[in-house]
């Protein structure tokens, strides 16, 4: 069992330090510590996810339109931006999806300005809605989006909703039985009902996707509940960022979408009704990322690898939980020793206390060679983007975090844009301007008791 074990440890562990002392318990407690590498140390998440997912059809409608190269993007680029190139061409080696011209993404700042341009949307639609998202509040803006949806439905508009099984009981009662009732084709991704099989924190679909009729999308970091709404000024408030997308990468919203029902409920979604032929709407050149703990593994870290790396003057990171691993530390430490410009807003008051605890475990080792690390104050901070050069941002749904990176299902969108990236960069730097910066003195200030209850949560923090 030892020799087995052993051998399985060292043929799949990536990491040397991880094979080492998975090698070392299995043979220095013995029986025990086979046992424990079975439970344990086995990475069943990505297996399962792959398994689950095997069978669904792959669809590419993108393909069908005028793909940018990396030819035309050089070609695109201002001179002194076109080292970026290299960028793109990781990521066309990473994705299955090609660059796609002449789309617009317009940014909508808290509930606020997305959530009515999102329901004049639905309310607009003729042939098709597709609606993606973890958490479908039951809350009067969740049962808003349900009355649209209604009607929707009752125009004769082809209605289809995924919630994440999860993210769905964020409300209780939660918001499915009213979209029963309203007869809305609504799927759960992920359910269980089994305690031990039920991976509570694993394999949770994080997407926000919205597409109306085929060529009007909106993504990004937004869930549906009131806490957005903060001019309504809600119990618990969040600023957020979503993103009206319009222009051929939609299509590549609609493809992500169309995956993932037909992986929760078998239906296949194909043709005009789902993909109609989309015109041109902007200048920015664009590109939807899937990644989640299937074939997609990966795609979004060696996508902020890829931009660590190619950054010559400046790297903006607003995320709300900051929990990078040690590579990507050295990545922006190295970055940053470059000569490069590395900005952080994290929350000042994180609404997962173990999350900012292992954050402060952590942040020392990037403050101390050249980055800079914010605190923003409230309302809490939820709005996800990395900018870099002020030309190419990463917009969606990932967080800086293993359970992003490496646990959930993620959809963000890389663009290369100079005025979508002047407009990020403003928000950025506003939000900048109000936020306290983090200093080694008060990270090292702190009482014994704090840095052990935060060291202990950093070794939680592939968890987390």
């Amino acid at each position: 069992m030892a020799i087995i074990a052993s051998v399985h440890a060292i043929l799949t562990k990536r990491e040397t330090s991880a094979a080492v002392g998975w090698v070392g318990v299995i043979w220095l407690v013995p029986v025990v510590g086979t046992v424990l590498y079975l439970i344990l140390g086995i990475n069943r998440i990505s297996r399962r996810a792959t398994l689950r997912r095997s069978d669904i059809p792959a669809f590419h409608a993108s393909e069908q339109l005028a793909p940018c190269t990396l030819e035309n993007l050089s070609e695109s680029l201002p001179p002194e931006k076109r080292h970026l190139v290299s960028l793109a061409r990781l990521v066309n080696n990473l994705t299955s999806r090609p660059l796609l011209s002449g789309n617009r993404l317009t940014p909508l700042i808290c509930g606020d300005d997305a959530y009515p341009r999102m329901l004049e949307a639905i309310d607009r639609a003729e042939d098709s809605i597709s609606l993606s998202t973890y958490i479908f509040a039951n809350d009067a803006t969740g049962r808003a989006f349900v009355a649209a949806l209604e009607k929707a439905v009752n125009r004769g508009v082809e209605v289809r909703v995924i919630i994440d099984a999860v993210g769905a009981r964020y409300s209780f009662p939660t918001i499915l039985h009213r979209m029963h009732r309203a007869g809305i084709d609504v799927a759960r991704f992920m359910p269980s009902i089994v305690p031990w099989q039920m991976t509570y924190l694993n394999l949770r679909s994080h997407r926000k996707i919205l597409v109306v009729d085929g060529r009007i999308g909106f993504t990004g970091g937004m869930n549906i509940a009131q806490g957005n709404r903060l001019k309504e000024n809600p119990s618990h408030p969040i600023h957020d960022l979503h993103f009206e997308v319009e222009g051929p990468v939609v299509s590549e919203l609609q493809e992500t979408f169309a995956e993932d029902w037909a992986f929760s409920r078998g239906e296949v979604l194909n043709g005009e009704l789902w993909f109609p032929k989309i015109e041109p709407a902007g200048n920015v050149i664009a590109r939807g990322i899937t990644d989640g703990p299937d074939e997609s593994f990966d795609r979004l870290r060696l996508t902020l690898h890829g931009a660590l790396a190619t950054a010559q003057k400046s790297v903006r990171i607003i995320t709300p939980y900051f929990l990078p691993d040690n590579s990507l530390i050295s990545a922006m430490n190295t970055a940053a020793m470059r000569g490069v410009e590395i900005d952080i807003l994290i929350p000042d008051h994180n609404n997962l206390r173990f999350v900012d605890w292992a954050c402060l475990a952590q942040v020392a080792q990037i403050i101390r060679w050249g980055c800079r690390v914010w605190r923003t104050p409230p309302p809490f901070q939820h709005t996800k983007a990395t900018i870099v050069d002020e030309f190419w941002t990463l917009i969606g749904s990932a967080n800086w975090d293993p359970r992003s990176l490496l646990l959930n299902f993620e959809f963000n969108v890389e663009c290369y844009d100079r005025e979508l990236a002047t407009q990020l960069t403003g928000i950025f730097d506003d939000t900048r301007a109000r936020s306290r910066r983090l200093t080694l003195e008060e990270i090292e200030g702190r009482p014994l008791p704090f840095k052990i209850r935060d060291g202990v949560a950093r070794l939680l923090s592939p968890y987390l």
